[in-house]
């Protein structure tokens, strides 16, 4: 995929100025530690729904330093453009539809209940037309395994299984650049340059700022299971509230690898 994009300046009018908050919410406290710093890049406006149905063209396929995958510059018969997530296979000049009732081709985007079992999907609206909110990272897609009543049963890149309302839009394919998994950043510089600051080692700090820190020399962390800062849980912990609304919309949980211990 690497070798198909397009070397030029992004459209001019589907950008927007980016302002980095350094992990600062509204009252000026860090809320996600070690951000901050990094390269200035200006935000890309990407379509993750389907605010014009029809026919458009692939004019270029771009690296966007906000997100992992590449996206597609697409070009409409009106004369108007917009930026897409760009899938595993698409090219310039292709020809991609969306519509309610499309061909299963690369890039086309169509309602759930129109989408065959067994291919996979990517872009995928929960709720219709509030726009894509599923599989929207590098190499991710949904497998659609079955269509029941008014809801499409989809496996998820976490091995999940979900439903989702069949009227709700999705893009055919696998998203572009699966290979990002695989990059290392190599050097502290190159962290720096995407905005992530040091991290300090629990073990590193004295007890009073961590419940790992303290005792003399290089010590273990003294506790049974490892925990944050503040003391709760870390590390194979589940997150999940128990009664989140989505239950029951779940039919599978995903699969949890087993602990040695």
């Amino acid at each position: 995929m690497d070798k198909i994009l397009i070397k030029k300046k992004p459209e001019k009018s589907l950008l927007r100025p980016l302002r980095k908050t350094g992990g600062r919410g509204r009252d000026g406290r860090i809320t996600v530690r070690h951000r901050g710093g990094g390269v200035k890049r200006r935000y890309r406006l990407i379509d993750f729904g389907e605010a014009k149905l029809g026919i458009a063209k692939v004019k270029a396929i771009e690296y966007d330093p906000n997100r992992t995958t590449y996206i597609a510059l697409l070009g409409y018969p009106d004369g108007s453009k917009s930026y897409i997530l760009a899938p595993d296979g698409m090219k310039v000049d292709d020809e991609i539809i969306y519509s309610e009732k499309a061909p299963i081709s690369i890039g086309n985007r169509m309602k759930l209940k129109n989408i065959p079992v067994g291919t996979f999907v990517y872009n995928i609206e929960l709720e219709p037309g509030r726009g894509g909110k599923i599989a929207r990272a590098a190499g991710n897609s949904c497998q659609v395994l079955a269509q029941e009543d008014k809801y499409t049963h989809l496996k998820m890149p976490s091995t999940e299984i979900k439903k989702v309302l069949m009227e709700c839009f999705a893009s055919i394919g696998q998203l572009s650049n699966s290979q990002h998994r695989f990059q290392k950043i190599g050097k502290a510089g190159r962290a720096r340059l995407r905005g992530r600051r040091p991290t300090v080692r629990g073990t590193a700090m004295p007890v009073s700022a961590h419940p790992h820190g303290g005792g003399e020399g290089k010590t273990g962390i003294g506790l049974k299971h490892p925990k944050t800062p503040w003391g709760k849980p870390a590390l194979g912990v589940k997150t999940r509230k128990r009664k989140k609304w989505t239950n029951k919309y779940m039919i599978s949980r995903r699969k949890r690898k087993k602990s040695k211990s």
